[in-house]
């Protein structure tokens, strides 16, 4: 049954939280889709993700690669699964695919600053909870430290 996990973002950008997911996912051995809505939402994730961190980056390309099929990390803006990944994240109120089974996780990154995600994440929520998908809403303190609040 795929995992789909909600990521309430307060007081913390995409950009800052994704590589951390990112850098899970990788240690687990798992392959990633980052889907985002918007070619320059890609690119500017495609930056972050190769200076986050100071001496270290995490191994990733977009789907303009020659080669996407061989990414651990795919960034695009599709929603397609080239690199046979097991884990998609979606950010931008990107929907929820239609292969959504096929995944044993799909996380959904919203801020909770912006009224529309927070409302398209609600919407989100309570159409893959219809689905009879297994949820869970996970949200931050003001320590950063993330909490499953459902």
């Amino acid at each position: 049954m795929t995992e789909i996990l909600f990521y309430h973002l307060q007081r913390q950008s995409i950009e800052h939280v994704l590589p951390a997911l990112l850098e899970r996912s990788i240690a687990r051995g798992w392959r990633v889709v980052v889907q985002g809505g918007s070619e320059e939402r890609i690119e500017a994730l495609d930056a972050r993700l190769w200076t986050y961190r100071e001496g270290g980056f995490l191994p990733h390309g977009t789907w303009r690669e020659a080669e996407p099929a061989q990414q651990p990390i795919l960034l695009t803006i599709n929603d397609e699964n080239p690199n046979g990944a097991t884990v998609r994240i979606l950010v931008d109120c990107v929907p929820v695919p239609e292969n959504a089974g096929t995944y044993e996780r799909i996380v959904l990154l919203f801020n909770g600053d912006d009224p529309d995600a927070v409302e398209t994440a609600r919407i989100r929520w309570r159409e893959t909870k219809k689905q009879g998908f297994d949820l869970t809403y996970w949200q931050s303190d003001e320590h950063g430290r993330w909490h499953r609040k459902a």
